[in-house]
């Protein structure tokens, strides 16, 4: 029988939660120590305090939840949050965004070149610590097969962000590009984090499939609903610019649906808060009443929800256990309160990436 969400949020699986997420977190601060060389001191900026470490637990779980030993795969979780971390130290870049977490940006912090240094590091890390888990007594095979699923991992994320370019140069207003570029971009990483997991915790093909389809669902989910915090929280609870997307003139689904849906004279509205002449606070004002308006955002909301429900569905073709039940608590996570709410992840209030 598929869990709904109401069973999910039980003592049993926060604390596992918590648990994986305490093993990543004194990884990382033994693998960064404070004063190192500039880079990576920069690296180690980006890296702690981490966020919701959703992808490095979610490869955890799926570990356990074939049948492997958390311990055993802790390299290659260090790694997917290392991989993660460099991506947005690029982002950040590429968005001319000042903050993440909260703090200055590694860019504005240690300088662009520095911290373009720093993100490329982080990504060669992640294959140095995705092959310890040999050490770790992972069978070497299983090693080489996770490799090809981070690359391909990888080359979806290039490829997803220079959609999300088309997309917005193109003024894209259409959903299924839309969507195709999430799957690249950002399921990527939960799918990579997933299924690396579950192939280092030898699962089966039907397993590493449940997985995928899974992370897919889930990754759609959590980026739905990063696209609306812009429009539904305040700048406080995010840990990053709130007019980022409209500063970049960017076509997240909100306004995707919402422009799709409307008149022309609403169109030429929604398109002129994008153009970056107007400031950006006014512009985000602007359009965020024309999404309430429009109902766009309870469409894009419900769109995240049916999502969360294909992710938990996928989950049944996996073994019932506490690792499947923490994968579930996860597809809550993804829908929760605005990203700087307490997480039942971390007990603190986190940013949402």
């Amino acid at each position: 029988m598929t869990q709904t969400e109401a069973d999910l949020r039980t003592p049993k699986a926060l604390a596992a939660a918590f648990r994986l997420r305490e093993m990543v977190v004194r990884e990382l601060e033994a693998r960064w120590p404070a004063g190192t060389t500039p880079v990576e001191e920069a690296c180690r900026h980006a890296l702690l305090p981490t966020g919701k470490m959703f992808r490095p637990c979610l490869l955890l779980a799926s570990a356990q939840a074939v049948g492997g030993d958390p311990v055993r795969v802790l390299p290659a979780a260090v790694a997917a949050e290392c991989g993660h971390v460099g991506s947005l130290i690029h982002d950040d870049i590429i968005d001319a965004d000042a903050v993440r977490r909260g703090r200055p940006a590694a860019h504005r912090k240690y300088g662009v070149n520095e911290a373009i240094i720093a993100g490329d590091l982080l990504f060669f890390r992640l294959f140095e610590c995705l092959t310890e888990c040999r050490d770790r007594g992972v069978p070497a095979d299983r090693v080489v097969t996770a490799v090809a699923a981070i690359a391909r991992a990888g080359t979806d994320l290039c490829r997803g962000q220079s959609l999300e370019s088309q997309l917005t140069e193109g003024r894209v207003f259409e959903v299924g590009p839309y969507l195709e570029m999430v799957r690249l971009k950002t399921a990527a990483l939960f799918r990579a984090a997933c299924e690396v997991g579950g192939i280092l915790g030898g699962g089966t093909p039907d397993d590493l499939a449940a997985l995928v389809s899974y992370a897919n669902h889930l990754g759609t989910a959590f980026q739905v609903h990063d696209d609306l915090l812009a429009y539904t929280s305040d700048a406080d609870s995010m840990g990053k610019p709130p007019t980022s997307d409209i500063r970049n003139g960017r076509l997240v689904l909100p306004v995707v649906l919402a422009h799709r849906g409307a008149c022309g004279p609403t169109r030429r509205d929604i398109e002129a808060c994008l153009t970056g002449h107007a400031e950006p606070a006014q512009a985000l004002a602007a359009l965020t009443a024309i999404l309430r308006d429009s109902g766009a955002i309870d469409e894009a909301l419900a769109l995240a929800h049916d999502n969360a429900r294909s992710a938990i569905e996928a989950l049944d073709a996996l073994g019932p256990g506490e690792a499947r039940d923490l994968l579930a608590e996860f597809v809550t996570r993804a829908l929760a309160a605005p990203a700087g709410a307490p997480s039942a992840a971390t007990g603190t209030g986190t940013p949402a990436r």
